[in-house]
């Protein structure tokens, strides 16, 4: 029983330590939980975390406190790929820390408190390609050959304010390498073919003081160094240049100069031994000060390079910038130039001759420097750059761009012209550009409105930042528009642009564009639209639902396409807004319920006429009246014998036989006859009712034009309501043609009704019958 309990318990400590360890990665560095990349750097961690498992491929624990990496720490981060610890406070490493990463490419060590390099460290590091190692303590490299095992190593960083000494066999194991950076300001100690064994470096960076150390190194990279890069040394004795000649010999393609010193006395010797580099193509001067006026107190005695091609000078500090003017002593030396870049150095003039020297000359960079209108015009002097293709004068003093297209019109191969960033205002109608000028860059010169100026010939044309409200130039070769930071309210016409390609409006006052606006580019395939606030209108949204190249042609969709109103989708993204029937069909909703209505009210008044709506609906407001009045008028209210209710068509009958009949007997009748007897003004439903309850009777005369009459003498039948809701026999029917109860419209139906209940009289064709019907039509009345 004792053995099945001791393996219970081990593996619950087993489980309970795994998972206590998952839980101290958890919340030493959350983002390890569930990716491969884990981001621990600047959480003030002192330890590596435990419990990093194999599914890691990027470990960041930058700046932190670390102080010492263990043995097991890293034991289970098998397929790390990049391994970041740079800005710790690591001053020891175990022996076998990291050899459990095979598969490791990145490892950077750079600003820690190493104070040495132990070979055992990167023994089974067989894949790693990038090591920094820059910005410890350490002042050699040791005895044993610490990067003898790294096959693929590519690009290492080295050195430090205390890295003093460079042995042979530092570097051995090592023959290619992309970028071997050496930081070793104070460098003292270099053994000579120290760096020898490394067949290839295409480019180092070497960061020191020392003349004759950088001469000692400069011998072992004759031939195995393509882009050598020098930073922070002074060329400032004169006769330490001797010690540099040997890089007269070497096979560097490139040469920089960062944040070096130069002087009068020592440029002619540089010059000549740059000159003397038999593959030499590009030298570059970046950040570096210059003492003196172009004056050199030796003439430069060189050979005419026949492979540099290429000068860039980037930030050169000339004290006396304004002294130097004559640079006659190196023209010769710059007419195979075909690239110059001279930027951000307070450059006011190229002299005329040194223009004209430039034959070779294809691009010409003269940005951020302080060339005038004036100046310009001499630099670019008749014969001056005959060869040049590309011209870039962004960020100067230029205010003229009339006198600027006049001082550049002479150059015909001229292709690409850049004069961004210069404060140019309103411009003229007409200039004289160069004949095969293809690109023009006018983006932020304060140019308030472009006029034809502007060169027809151009593909592409930039006019950002301008603060400009359309665009309407006749340009029918421009392929690319870059128009971002207007003030336009529309795309521009396509009319006028037909080959247009690409079009930029990003950042704009641009609330919309129609399918009609897009597809009038025929060529367009890239609109940048970009940053403008969109009103989303149901045209809009409908037109960015339905066309099918949007996503191909707008740049930045649909991440940077926001809709700004209305007020409800403010912040969402165009492609995600859908507006509903209602706020996209205002207009038609409601003319559509307003048709629905009066086609309901249509159909309910042809229902109505059909059934006798109105007829019912104003029979049952004269039975309402009727009812709150009393039921029988007093003795004293009774006028007529009888209320005579009889159809016009029949009226010749009733005054000229009947009425004479009855109100000529002794005793007369009195008969009420709604001709004779309404109150004038009165409605006729309150004469009728009135002349009802005022008569003993009403006489019904009925006929086939009495039931069959028109809407209008319906309103002689409203006496029904009082006479037969009382149920008496005030009533007499009196007929004077056959007719059957089945006539009578159904809206008779009490009189129907009485019809078939009661007897009625009827007038006899005869005289004789005549008499009697007379006879007991008084009865009837007296009744």
């Amino acid at each position: 029983m004792t053995t099945p309990i001791w393996q219970v318990w081990a593996i619950y400590v087993v489980l309970a330590g795994n998972l206590s360890e998952e839980q101290v990665l958890k919340q030493a560095c959350p983002s390890c939980d569930a990716t491969q990349l884990c981001n621990c750097s600047s959480m003030g961690l002192d330890f590596i975390p435990p419990g990093l498992k194999g599914k890691i491929t990027t470990l960041n624990l930058a700046y932190n406190k670390i102080k010492h990496i263990q043995s097991q720490d890293l034991q289970q981060a098998v397929n790390l790929r990049t391994l970041l610890l740079q800005s710790n406070k690591i001053s020891s490493i175990d022996e076998e820390s990291f050899h459990s990463l095979g598969k490791l490419e990145l490892l950077d060590l750079s600003n820690n408190s190493l104070a040495h390099l132990s070979p055992a460290w990167f023994g089974h590091l067989f894949s790693l390609q990038h090591l920094h190692l820059q910005g410890n303590s350490y002042r050699d490299l040791g005895e044993i050959p610490p990067f003898s095992s790294l096959k693929n190593l590519s690009s290492l960083h080295l050195g430090n304010p205390w890295f003093s000494t460079i042995k042979q066999g530092n570097f051995e194991g090592i023959e290619l390498l992309d970028e071997l950076w050496v930081d070793s300001g104070n460098l003292s100690q270099y053994e000579p073919g120290s760096l020898k064994s490394i067949k290839r470096i295409n480019h180092m960076i070497i960061n020191l003081r020392n003349t004759n150390v950088f001469a000692a190194i400069v011998r072992d990279l004759l031939h195995s160094v393509t882009w050598l890069e020098v930073r922070e040394i002074a060329f400032s004795i004169p006769a330490e240049m001797q010690l540099l000649r040997v890089m007269s010999s070497s096979f560097a393609k490139k040469i920089s100069f960062k944040q070096a010193l130069l002087t009068d006395a020592t440029m002619p010797e540089i010059a000549s031994i740059l000159e003397d580099m038999p593959k030499l193509v590009e030298v570059e001067l970046t950040d570096c000060r210059f003492l003196g006026t172009g004056r050199w107190e030796m003439q430069i005695q060189a050979k005419q390079s026949q492979t540099l091609r290429v000068l860039t000078i980037e930030k050169l500090s000339i004290e006396e910038f304004y002294l130097f003017t004559d640079l006659r002593d190196v023209e010769s030396l710059l007419s195979l130039l075909t690239k110059i870049t001279v930027q951000n150095t307070k450059v006011f003039l190229v002299p005329c001759s040194l223009s004209k020297h430039l034959q070779s000359l294809e691009y010409l960079d003269l940005s951020a420097n302080l060339l005038g209108d004036q100046s310009l015009e001499h630099s670019a002097c008749p014969g001056g750059w005959p060869s040049l293709q590309t011209l870039n004068l962004s960020q100067n003093s230029l205010s003229d761009l009339e006198m600027t297209s006049k001082s550049l019109s002479h150059l015909r191969k001229l292709i690409l012209l850049d004069v961004s960033r210069n404060n140019f205002g309103e411009i003229p109608d007409v200039c004289d550009w160069p004949k095969n000028l293809r690109y023009l860059n006018l983006s932020s010169t304060q140019i308030p409105k472009l006029t034809s100026c502007i060169p027809p010939t151009l593909e592409v044309l930039d006019v950002s930042a301008n603060n400009l409200k359309e665009f309407g130039l006749q340009l029918p070769f421009l392929k690319e528009l870059y128009l971002t930071k207007n003030q336009l309210k529309t795309l521009p016409g396509a009319a006028p642009v037909p080959n247009l390609v690409a079009l930029s409006v990003r950042r704009n006052k641009l609330n919309s564009f129609s399918r009609e606006e897009f597809e009038s580019f025929k060529k367009m395939e890239l609109l940048d639209a970009s940053g403008n606030n969109f009103i989303c209108s149901c045209e809009f949204l409908s037109f960015i639902h339905h066309e099918a190249r949007i996503a191909q042609v707008l740049v930045g969709w649909p991440d940077q396409y926001v809709c700004d109103s209305p007020l409800a989708v403010r912040g969402v993204q165009v492609g995600d807004v859908h507006l509903s029937l209602m706020e996209c069909h205002r207009s038609l909703v409601v003319s559509l319920i307003c048709v629905l209505v009066f086609l309901v009210i249509l159909i309910l008044v042809a229902v109505g006429y059909k059934f006798h709506a109105v007829w019912y609906l104003r029979m049952t407001w004269a039975w309402l009246q009727a009812k709150r009045k009393p039921k029988r008028a007093p003795p004293k209210d009774i006028c007529y014998d009888a209320f005579v209710s009889y159809s016009e068509n029949d009226s010749d009958w009733v005054e000229n036989i009947m009425v004479r009949e009855l109100e000529q007997a002794c005793p007369p009748f009195r008969l009420c006859l709604h001709k004779r007897d309404f109150v004038p003004g009165k409605w006729i439903v309150d004469n009728i009712i009135d002349s009802i309850e005022k008569s003993h009777k009403t006489l019904f005369v009925l006929s086939e034009h009495f039931v069959q009459s028109e809407w209008c003498k319906y309103e002689l039948d409203f006496s029904h309501f009082r006479l037969f809701d009382e149920n008496n026999d005030a009533a007499i029917l009196v007929l004077l043609e056959p007719i059957q109860s089945e006539a009578i419209p159904k809206r008779f139906c009490k009189l129907r009704k009485i019809m078939n209940t009661k007897t009625y009289l009827e007038w006899p064709p005869g005289e004789e019958q005549q008499e009697m019907f007379w006879f007991n039509l008084k009865i009837a009345l007296k009744s």
